[in-house]
Formats: C-alpha cells, sequence, structure tokens
C-alpha cells in the first residue's frame, strides 16, 4: 500500500503538467503500458486496486497486482523555464484563412477559398519542420442567445476534429477566438464596452460562457493544446484610434477580458486547472502590449503566456510597398531593420521573459514575391527573425492563409486540404528551421547578417 501511496503523490505531480505515458509493472514482473490524456482517467481505489482509461476509451482495472507505477511525460510542453517552454513550442505554422473564415458574420473553413482540412494537412506541417500550429477560430454564426450562448455541436465537433488531427501529427496547438473581434464590429467590442458598462458586463458574459464550453470540450487533453483569449483586439484604428485619446478606456477592458478568459477556464479544471493560456495584449501590438497589459492572477504558478504578432516592417512583409530588407537591402523601408527587431525583441524580454513570463510570436509573416531577388531578401528576412527569436526564447507562427499567388498578403506555404508544398514553401520553411534550430556553435546571428544577399 506504501507503494501505491507514493505513486499517487507522482501522478500528482506530473498528470498535471503533461498527457501521460503511464507504465505499470505487476507483482509478477510483467509490464503494461498505457497512454491517457487525463489524471482524472487514472483512479486509485482501496488495497492495491487500480484503474485507467487509455485514449481509446477503454478502461482497464487492476485489482491487487500492481507493484509499481511509472509516469513520463509524452507530447507535452516543459514548463520548467521560459527557455524550455520556448523550445517545447518551437516554430510553428498559422492555419491561417481556414476556422478563421467568415463572411457577412458566418464563419466556415472554405468561406475563403482554402479546402477542407484533413489529416495529411498537419502531417505536412510536421514533416515540413514545424512543432507547433495555430489554428484560428471564428465562432460567429454558431452561437446562441443569451445567457448560455450556446456554441453549435457541428462546429464545435469539427474544431475538434481539427485539433485531433494536429495532435495525430504531434504538433503543439493553439486554438483562439479570432475574427469575433475585428475591428469592433461583432460582439468582442473592445470600443462599445469601453464606453459602456453594461455592454462590457454582456461581452464578459459571453466570453466566459464561450470559453467554459472550449474548455469542457477539451477538458482531458493534455497540455500539448493552450488556449488564446482572442485575436487583434482594438477599436478598428490599428491601435491609432480612441485607444490613445480615451484616457486607457480599452485597455482596462482588454485587461479584464483577460482575467474573465483565465477565470472562466481555471474554473472547467480537468487538464484546464494546469493548461497553458495565451493572453495576447491590445491589438497584439508590441507597443500597447509592453505598456498596458496587465498579466491576470492565475491560481496557478508560471502557466501564463503572452501572445504579440510581429510584422515590422508591415509596409515590407504584408503590404509588398518594398521588396527588399535589411542593410543590403535598396528598395526598402526605412525602419524596421535588423537593429530594430533585436531591440524590439530584447525590450520584450526585460518587460516579461526577465519576469518568468513567456512570451510568443502568435503571427510572423513575409509575402510570397515573384523575383529571384526579392525572393533572396524574403529569405534573409525570416531567416534572421528565426534565428533572433531562438536568441531571445520566442517561439514564433508563421502566418500561412494558402494564398498561391505573389504579391500583397499572399503568404501560403503550404497547402491547407493536402499538406503539400505551394510555390516555393519547402525553399523558406527549410530557412525558417534553420534559423530556429540550427545549434552550431558556428551560426549565429551574426553569421546571418554577414549572408545578407548583395
Amino acid at each position: 500500500m506504501k507503494k501505491l501511496i507514493l505513486s499517487t503523490l507522482a501522478l500528482a505531480t506530473t498528470a498535471i503538467n503533461a498527457q501521460n505515458l503511464v507504465e505499470i509493472t505487476l507483482k509478477d514482473g510483467s509490464v503494461k503500458t498505457f497512454q491517457t490524456s487525463s489524471i482524472e482517467n487514472m483512479k486509485f481505489g482501496q488495497g492495491d486496486s487500480f484503474s485507467i482509461i487509455n485514449d481509446e476509451g477503454e478502461t482497464i482495472n487492476f485489482d491487487g497486482n500492481v507493484a509499481n507505477i511509472k509516469f513520463s511525460k509524452h507530447h507535452a510542453i516543459d514548463g520548467t523555464s521560459v527557455h524550455t517552454i520556448a523550445r517545447s513550442i518551437g516554430l510553428g505554422w498559422n492555419l491561417g484563412n481556414s476556422m478563421d473564415a467568415q463572411n457577412n458574420g458566418y464563419s466556415s473553413e472554405t468561406a475563403w477559398g482554402n479546402p477542407m482540412i484533413t489529416a495529411n494537412t498537419f502531417k505536412g506541417v510536421k514533416e515540413a519542420g514545424f512543432s507547433a500550429v495555430r489554428i484560428p477560430i471564428t465562432w460567429l454564426g454558431h452561437i446562441g442567445p443569451a445567457p448560455e450562448y450556446k456554441i453549435d455541436d457541428n462546429w464545435m465537433n469539427r474544431v475538434a476534429t481539427v485539433v485531433g488531427y494536429a495532435k495525430e501529427a504531434g504538433l503543439k496547438v493553439i486554438i483562439n477566438i479570432h475574427h469575433d473581434g475585428a475591428n469592433s464590429q461583432y460582439w468582442l467590442d473592445v470600443l462599445g464596452a469601453s464606453k459602456n458598462p453594461q455592454k462590457n458586463e454582456q461581452v464578459k458574459a459571453q466570453l466566459a460562457a464561450m470559453w467554459k464550453q472550449i474548455a469542457t470540450k477539451f477538458k482531458r487533453e493534455g497540455d500539448y493544446l493552450i488556449f488564446e483569449g482572442m485575436n487583434e483586439i482594438q477599436d478598428g484604428k490599428w491601435g491609432w484610434g480612441e485607444n490613445l485619446t480615451d484616457g486607457g478606456a480599452q485597455y482596462r477592458v482588454m485587461n479584464e477580458w483577460l482575467q474573465t478568459f483565465v477565470d472562466a477556464v481555471r474554473s472547467v479544471g480537468g487538464e484546464n486547472t494546469y493548461r497553458f493560456l495565451g493572453c495576447p495584449g491590445y491589438d497584439t501590438n508590441v507597443d500597447h502590449t509592453i505598456n498596458e497589459i496587465v498579466v491576470p492572477k492565475d491560481v496557478v504558478e508560471n502557466k501564463l503566456l503572452v501572445a504579440v504578432h510581429f510584422y515590422d516592417p508591415y509596409t515590407y512583409t504584408l503590404n509588398n510597398e518594398k521588396d527588399e530588407w535589411g542593410h543590403t537591402g535598396i528598395n526598402k523601408e526605412n525602419w524596421g531593420n535588423e537593429t530594430d527587431m533585436t531591440n524590439i525583441f530584447n525590450r520584450l524580454k526585460t518587460r516579461f521573459m526577465d519576469q518568468n513570463i513567456p512570451v510568443y510570436l502568435g503571427e510572423v509573416g513575409n509575402v510570397h514575391r515573384a523575383t529571384d531577388r526579392a525572393e533572396a531578401f524574403r529569405k534573409y528576412y525570416l531567416e534572421y527573425l528565426c534565428k533572433a527569436a531562438r536568441d531571445f526564447d520566442l517561439p514564433l507562427f508563421f502566418w500561412d492563409n494558402g494564398s498561391e499567388k505573389a504579391g500583397a498578403e499572399s503568404s501560403g506555404l503550404i497547402n491547407h486540404g493536402t499538406g503539400e508544398y505551394i510555390n516555393n514553401g519547402k525553399d523558406i520553411i527549410d530557412v525558417m528551421v534553420k534559423g530556429f534550430y540550427d545549434d552550431d556553435p558556428n551560426y549565429t546571428l551574426q553569421s546571418v547578417y554577414n549572408n545578407a544577399p548583395r
């Protein structure tokens, strides 16, 4: 009995942090191994009795014949430090313009021209070299009336299926509430909530109801799965609107929403008690986040991550107004160069990582170009970005919207239905993988800088 009591302690300290492999040694010396996603699937009874529900849903009972139980982490985020979290999440990919696509307030995964997602989508992502995927999700059109705000079962189940594909591929996963807050047009209306306390309370009630449902659906999924509260919340002016003149009203509302999100997820229990949660700043803008975010209070320690987006300089990376970048570029922007990038990352480090608060770049990008020279600068930018992110312990997620074109907003690397490369996607991804994962001591940010296109 003493041995089983010790094993229970091991369970309590291990399973809370991970999806688990459970190794059971029986008294006859035989060993049984199971995979289970939740601490709630493992039960100790009286005497030497023990039962486990495996990932196939089978219940296996052991009555009086267990000699030892051993647990090990599997497919989990190592939360030991900011550094290990960054390495565990690693280099990520956004399934953009798919589950987040919507027309006229109704979300559908094919609404913006991408194909239906399959298991092969994520097999391709994993084989390309990514270790994590962010799955933006818009819930518009699938939400019932107050006070329940019931999410349509078909949409929720489709989300779960897509998450399952990514899990099976061995990827870490982030899911969120995405375009429900676009430009304060829909129910996540930060502008309206900042001017009307009753509106703010209504939004918080809906936000809590939504996240409780999502958390319940994934209650037994391990910490390979991260929840991100919302996306790019702003008043329609992308950080240059009333947020600059309202005395901080929108920032205060945003911080209240983050606390509501964290409290709602934690209240569900199960794996959600210890799940990593992503907390984006206003507009996911670096400056606004550094200056204005209040990291929520939490019932557990070191399980909150701050999320920002990084597209500097956006006139180059997104709009294609310039097609070169960095110290050797000619047709380039006059801001957002190599030094600016590392200065921004250092500010994030000082504000958050040095205080043991992990940060991830939920979206980064650089659109496809039509000429070899422009593509050479694109590769340089992404390699420098990934190497700098690695040096500053910043996991990052490339925004891939599935577009096979060249020019503004054309950032497809992988086909969202087949997992196959788009255009020169393999070359681009290989550069990013090298930047983030190459541990050769001679491979440094300076060496990347020295090899910029000429």
